[in-house]
């Protein structure tokens, strides 16, 4: 058997920047022509970064992505290079461009558009028409295919193979989140055994606004083993040999021989998560202008897990964290927000907030006059602290990273214009279970404590009145996360979750709580998605909403 020696070029788009993402895959696929490869594949849409949204509704946008797809196919050499872009072929396409030898070869089009959790590009693209036909390279036939192409049955892939493709190609841009990489191995194993093909899939990886891409490329034969596999959540040049029908002068032995396919362990749960928040996080900030982010400290695990995780994306140096304590503030909250602070190696300060807060209770005395004390005086401090770190931002050029959970937004035990202050929600999509699991990891990979130990056993509290607490207003994290994950992201109705043992007030109570906040929702920063159902670009209700469903 003779072998297609494959690069897969695993690379992190900057959406917008065409002349940016060009240079970067000129450059990979130098690395892929040095290397003696006859293919080098780069991501869905590597040219414009993905999603681009409406920036594909400016046609000066689609036009600029085809000449940067013409000029890469004029710099390509020997080794073939298959592109994703957008193409402005009658109307706006999802496209994947083959070229070689200083010529753009041929175009194919998504003929798959998904319209269904984060993606909306019917709203964008038209379909690929027409029966789809393999490529020559390297003698080799090479059908192409994108992302959702991939994903549905007798589709696009069994059309290539029937016309003769002897390696399938597959470009993405396929979003994390947990248990993705089990999915996307099972769907492609389906079309090794519908095609008889083997399958090289090139995955974008990097963060981009909500979504964070994973790479995780691989190839994959037609026995559905894995021959190659590449990193997670991180650039990678991956070269692999696919074995194809005997041919004269396909593959003359390179100068430095042949190579083994390299297959990179796949990581843990708590891992992925892990690398997920980081590179997200790394990227929003850096790709958006910023070096420096801003942290308000509680002392408490939220805040805790969000600093350990800047601090691993942007460095010690680039980390400030603000420790604002109140009236109600205990000691504990500050030294271990400090002890925090030591362990990273990260710079903060102390800025008491009870001048502030007492010069606004005495400007709403004369309107809260005979009124008793309540939320709202509660939620001043909060307010204070969130107007104090913007200032901050201000004067220093930080980002500001707010530190809620998925638990909490549910609910809407934030406070809007407080706690919700800041420009990126780094654990917005974990629930509250989650941030201890990932704190405890946080700790184990780093082989001490740095978050320190009282953080993780220490009851949460918000600390807004004396000795409170979240189980004052909240049941345990325990029953509650269960619960909402089942409401929130499975979509059981109230009637539903009685009948699964749920007690019917403890429904009730929850169920309202979570439908009343989705205004407040619509007004947080963008955060990561980590799960299959998120708060933002998944899970879209109406504000005004009156529906209530029967038992």
């Amino acid at each position: 058997m003779a072998k297609l020696r494959v690069a897969l070029c695993q690379t992190n788009a900057v959406v917008g920047d065409i002349d940016g993402n060009s240079a970067r895959i000129l450059a990979v696929l130098s690395e892929a022509q040095q290397a003696h490869c006859h293919v080098a594949v780069f991501p869905e849409l590597a040219v414009t970064g993905y999603p681009p949204e409406d920036l594909l509704l400016k046609r000066r946008f689609v036009k600029d992505s085809r000449r940067a797809m013409e000029r890469i196919a004029a710099h390509t050499g020997s080794c073939a290079a298959v592109v994703g872009f957008v193409d402005d072929d009658n109307g706006c396409r999802n496209a994947a461009g083959v070229a070689a030898d200083g010529h753009l070869l041929g175009i194919g089009h998504k003929r798959e558009l998904p319209n269904y959790g984060v993606f909306d590009e019917r709203r964008y693209f038209r379909p690929g028409t027409g029966d789809p036909r393999p490529f020559d390279v390297a003698g080799v036939a090479v059908g192409v295919s994108v992302c959702e192409d991939a994903w549905v049955a007798d589709g696009p892939m069994r059309r290539l193979a029937a016309a003769g493709a002897e390696v399938i190609v597959n470009l993405n841009a396929s979003p994390y989140h947990g248990g993705k990489h089990g999915q996307r191995r099972e769907v492609l194993r389906r079309r090794t055994a519908e095609t008889g093909c083997p399958i090289v899939y090139v995955n974008l990886v990097g963060g981009q606004d909500e979504l964070v891409f994973d790479g995780a490329s691989l190839v994959m034969g037609a026995d559905g083993s894995i021959l190659a596999q590449a990193h997670s959540f991180r650039e990678h040049l991956l070269i692999a040999e696919v074995e194809v029908a005997d041919r004269p002068g396909l593959v003359a032995p390179p100068p430095n021989g042949p190579i083994a396919n390299p297959v990179v362990p796949g990581l843990g749960e708590l891992e992925e998560q892990y690398q997920a928040l980081v590179l997200a996080t790394r990227d929003y900030v850096r790709k958006n202008g910023f070096a420096d982010v801003g942290i308000g400290l509680s002392g408490g695990i939220d805040s805790s897990l969000v600093a350990a995780i800047a601090t691993e994306a942007l460095g010690a140096d680039h980390v400030y964290g603000v420790l604002m304590p109140s009236r109600y503030s205990s000691d504990h909250s500050v030294a271990d927000a400090e002890a925090l602070c030591r362990n990273l190696g990260i710079d903060h300060r102390i800025i008491p907030v009870e001048p502030g807060h007492q010069a606004f209770l005495d400007m709403l005395a004369p309107s809260f006059d005979g009124l008793a004390p309540d939320l709202a005086e509660e939620n001043v401090q909060s307010r204070i602290r969130g107007t104090l770190l913007m200032a901050l931002s201000n004067k220093f050029g930080w980002l500001i990273l707010t530190t809620g959970n998925k638990s909490e937004s549910a609910v809407g035990y934030s406070t809007l214009y407080g706690d919700t202050a800041g420009a990126f929600a780094v654990i917005k999509d974990l629930w509250k279970l989650q941030v201890y699991a990932l704190a405890r990891h946080c700790n184990q990979r780093a082989g001490h404590d740095l978050i320190p130990e009282h953080v993780l056993v220490k009851p949460p509290s918000a600390e807004l009145r004396p000795d409170q607490r979240d189980d004052q207003s909240l049941p345990p994290y325990e029953v509650l996360d269960p619960l909402l994950e089942a409401y929130v992201e499975d979509d059981l109705t109230p009637g539903e979750l009685c009948e699964q043992g749920y007690d019917p007030e403890l429904v009730r109570r929850i169920t309202g709580l979570v439908d009343r906040a989705e205004y407040k929702r619509r007004q947080n920063p963008p955060g990561v998605r980590i799960t299959a159902k998120a708060f933002g670009r998944d899970r879209r209700l109406p504000i005004t909403n009156r529906y209530q469903p029967g038992s």
